[in-house]
């Protein structure tokens, strides 16, 4: 018997007479230095910032935790502080109404980027002049940042495995972490198997109480339980709910941020225990408490099902209760749901969640947009606002560390929509040189330029400026026409690029040349990615990305005898560069022709075809953005803003734990998101 650990208190010999093994195995225990999601024994964590965007502004005003805050987009409130909601105050107020309910409200409007100025600040008479100003979140993004930071400084550096949700949230596996301490402080787990076999059940652990300090802990399924003494799991759950702990009291002391939490052995259970109890609590949810936690609870309440999905399935079954639906037979879920959507809605009313904590992947997408109230009517203010979506890109850019060259943008978008119909144009951004701020906003007039030149673009309703298509530093600024190459001229080439990465007039053979000019090597880019969430500040209007096309211009310098220019029609869907609108539009004609050639084969879907969920993201990666209409996501409280720039969240907070990808949508139903999103 090991000595007494810290939480822990020993067993006497009498209590442990009665169990002599645990009901895990030694491979279950190696399966958690893995991050194994099969392994019984896993331990995941949600930390949530509590009324994260009223938190900056106390924060950074100085203002005390007891005065109630709220923080105001327009007339509207889009995050309210703990002891504002007291006096009733809800998102649905607006400042006037507020300040009713609280005389001693305090109404701090967001940060905005005003037309003329190149920076971002606050601005007293911001609510009045909703027509001059673009609501900025780059003071509560600086926040998240800093504190995804600290949080990564308080976890070992080989077992970092963060995913951040949202702007607000991150969930953390901390498999790794509860393996090696648990081998640490009972050693008996160090030794190999019995008889070499892995599926032999381990020792019960030497312990019969433990100490949860001032968690908030989930009664068992079995109130007789707690007089047992606990299993492997209960040991690793709270050495997961002491390591939180820590960083949450690190954030407390280093940031001045309260933050909840939830300890559970998986992603679902322990984004619904942080939101359990609120604020700067922490919840755990033991395995032998999920029946007890989730019985009272509605199943609208977890994540992915606050949305359509949810609606479907309360309507079908005539409850919200999961209590109810416990007693459903999975067949029968599977008849109505279609048999994947089914079987994980019965997983997943019974804790069931093998989603990974996947590390966010990088932005491959930016955007900047406002939406104008009054519309604007004249190439003049259109710049003043282009040069503000500039800034306001160039800035995040910094962040991605475009100056250090470890990533840049490929392409740069335009969208402009007036009367109903948008106008998109693209272009490439200049390759060989650093990018500056400059950069951008000369493309944008340029773009902004070839838009005007068509006609009929005022009064102008909406502007929003994107860049794309991210690679990794480059050095060589290689051409793929390189690769084209083979032989003494591939080497020839290499040199050359490596010498000046801008001359391509040397060794270029004519048939490389016609190479070049042919569409045929689009086939060799990749596709166009969707923006991320963090990034669909203004509403959704950049869904319109992957449906319009432009101009493309490309240029390609010779900084000693050659310059090119060239202007292409480029297809939107596949990068194939078009010579003139005309072929542009009989290139499009054969993408529908297509697109309904496949619908008529009949492509696979997650569910039958008379119902529309939710999408999936593959392995987790979180990739897309949620949909403005706020449909999916599980019904998280709404920290973000209304129109203008402050809707951050996006389906990384949903991870591999959502339903099956549907691919059947209908040409109609796609036509119809596309109008519910504008």
């Amino acid at each position: 018997m090991s000595s007494p650990t810290p939480g822990f208190q020993a067993s006497s010999p009498a209590d442990g007479a009665g169990r002599r093994k645990s009901q895990f195995t030694y491979r279950q225990l190696g399966l958690l230095a893995s991050y194994s999601a099969s392994s019984p024994l896993r331990v995941v964590a949600h930390v949530d910032l509590d009324a994260f965007y009223a938190q900056c502004e106390m924060v950074r005003l100085g203002i005390g935790e007891e005065r109630p805050l709220a923080v105001q987009q327009w007339q509207g409130l889009i995050a309210i502080n703990y002891p504002a909601r007291e006096f009733g105050i809800g998102r649905h107020c607006t400042v006037t109404e507020a300040k009713k309910l609280c005389p001693n409200l305090i109404a701090q409007h967001v940060a905005t980027w005003k037309e003329g100025e190149e920076k971002w600040a606050y601005h007293d008479d911001a609510a009045s002049h909703i027509g001059a100003h673009k609501v900025s979140l780059d003071p509560y993004r600086l926040q998240s940042r800093k504190i995804l930071a600290l949080i990564k400084q308080c976890l070992p550096t080989n077992m970092q495995k963060v995913e951040k949700a949202s702007i607000d949230e991150v969930f953390i596996d901390l498999s790794a972490q509860v393996h090696s301490i648990l081998l640490r402080r009972f050693p008996e787990l160090t030794g190999p198997p019995p008889y070499d076999d892995p599926t032999e059940k381990l020792p019960l652990p030497p312990i019969t109480a433990l100490d949860w300090k001032a968690d908030v802990l989930v009664d068992l399924d079995d109130a007789e339980a707690e007089v047992d003494d606990p299993d492997w799991d209960d040991v690793a759950i709270l050495i997961g709910s002491e390591i939180i702990r820590d960083i949450r009291a690190e954030i407390r002391r280093t940031l001045y941020y309260t933050c909840s939490a939830g300890v559970a052995s998986n992603k679902m259970l322990s984004k619904l225990g942080s939101g359990h109890k609120k604020p700067n609590q922490q919840t755990v949810i033991r395995n032998r408490a999920v029946q007890r936690f989730l019985s009272d609870m509605k199943f609208t309440k977890i994540r992915n099902l606050g949305g359509k999905l949810g609606d479907q399935v309360k309507s079908t079954f005539n409850t919200e209760s999961i209590k109810e639906m416990l007693d459903i037979p999975v067949e029968q879920l599977k008849l109505q749901l279609g048999a994947e959507t089914g079987l994980w809605f019965y997983d997943t009313i019974r804790g069931i969640d093998s989603s990974e904590v996947t590390s966010r992947t990088q932005i491959k997408s930016m955007l900047s947009a406002k939406s104008f109230q009054p519309s604007i009517n004249n190439m003049e203010q259109a710049v003043k606002w282009l040069r503000i979506f500039a800034a306001d890109i160039f800035s995040r850019l910094i962040e991605e560390g475009v100056l250090e060259h470890k990533r840049r943008p490929k392409t740069i978008h335009l969208h402009h929509r007036s009367a109903g119909q948008t106008r998109s144009k693209s272009s490439g951004i200049p390759r060989g040189k650093s990018l500056e701020e400059a950069i951008l906003f000369d493309l944008a007039k340029q773009m902004m330029a070839q838009i005007v030149s068509e006609g009929r673009v005022w009064p102008c309703t909406n502007l929003s400026l994107s860049v794309g298509g991210f690679e990794d530093g480059i050095t060589g600024n290689m051409g793929i026409s390189t690769f084209l190459l083979k032989g003494e001229e591939a080497r020839v080439s290499k040199v050359t690029s490596c010498e000046s990465p801008l001359d391509l007039s040397s060794h270029e053979p004519q048939e490389k040349k016609r190479r070049l000019d042919s569409p045929g090597i689009q086939r060799f880019f990749p596709k166009k990615e969707m923006l991320t969430g963090e990034d669909w500040e203004d509403r959704t209007d950049a869904i319109s990305l992957d449906r319009t096309q432009g101009s493309v211009e490309r240029r390609v310098s010779d900084s000693r005898s050659r310059r090119v220019s060239t202007t292409d029609y480029m297809c939107s869907r596949c990068n194939a560069g078009l010579e003139n609108a005309e072929a542009l539009q009989s290139h499009n004609d054969w993408h529908m022709a297509k697109d309904l050639q496949d619908e008529e084969r009949g492509k696979s879907t997650f569910a039958s075809s008379k119902h529309v969920v939710p999408r999936s993201q593959k392995n987790a990666t979180p990739t897309s953005s949620k949909k403005a209409s706020g449909s999916g996501g599980g019904g998280k409280k709404l920290e973000q803003g209304q129109m203008d720039g402050a809707h951050t969240r996006s389906l990384d907070s949903l991870g591999s734990g959502f339903p099956p990808k549907h691919e059947g949508f209908k040409l109609g139903e796609l036509k119809m998101l596309a109008e519910n999103l504008e």
